[in-house]
């Protein structure tokens, strides 16, 4: 990432913006956080991402440590430093409690089934995380073995984490799960959702690579 510190801050404040307006990120809840040097930037404990300013960013190190003087870093941050040690190739994480995704993590359902072939392509499927308390360190055990192979995941009667190489497409996967949450949900009023074949999921993965 070789981005200037104000250009990375003004996108995570531009993404905590549209998360407050589409009501992904009520209140005080989530972070959102960006590789910078050697460390990270990421949202200030108790800031709210609908209302981010540039005083609610500070950057940390991967140690957890703030490097700005009266700054307190996310209690999630630990989340964030492990998702980064593990994937490299990753620059930005979205944690929210988004209503739908959040239903899903609240009811202990995972969105792993084969139901639209759009987020079987982008995500391959959004595994749930077991339950531990926010900010332990068993949370964020619980959470990052599913980041070897998802880029997504559900963490049980808590919320929704999304990492990827570009904020875009970070904040636009945070939409497609949420929609397809709430269409999922919606299946269940109608019957229940139609599930595609393995036959049919392998073909939807296999446009990845044409």
């Amino acid at each position: 990432m070789f981005c200037k510190r104000h250009e990375l801050a003004n996108s995570i404040i531009r993404c905590g913006q549209l998360c407050g307006e589409k009501g992904y990120t009520p209140g005080y809840s989530g972070n959102i956080s960006a590789r910078y040097k050697d460390g990270m930037l990421i949202t200030t404990s108790g800031s709210a991402n609908g209302y981010l300013c540039s005083k609610h960013i500070v950057y940390t190190d991967f140690e957890g440590n703030s490097l700005e003087k009266g700054k307190k870093p996310s209690s999630e941050k630990f989340l964030h430093i492990e998702i980064y040690k593990q994937r490299p190739e990753i620059n930005f994480i979205i944690h929210v409690h988004s209503p739908f995704l959040s239903s899903f993590a609240s009811a202990g359902k995972d969105l792993l089934e084969p139901i639209m072939a759009e987020n079987v392509f982008y995500f391959g499927g959004i595994p749930l995380a077991k339950y531990a308390l926010p900010s332990s360190k068993e949370l964020v055990e619980n959470t990052i073995k599913y980041f070897d192979k998802y880029d997504a995941v559900l963490m049980e009667n808590h919320g929704f984490v999304v990492a990827s190489k570009t904020i875009e497409d970070a904040y636009l996967k945070l939409e497609l799960a949420e929609t397809y949450a709430q269409t999922v949900l919606n299946t269940y009023i109608l019957g229940g959702a139609k599930i595609l074949t393995p036959e049919e999921e392998q073909a939807i993965l296999g446009l990845r690579n044409k």
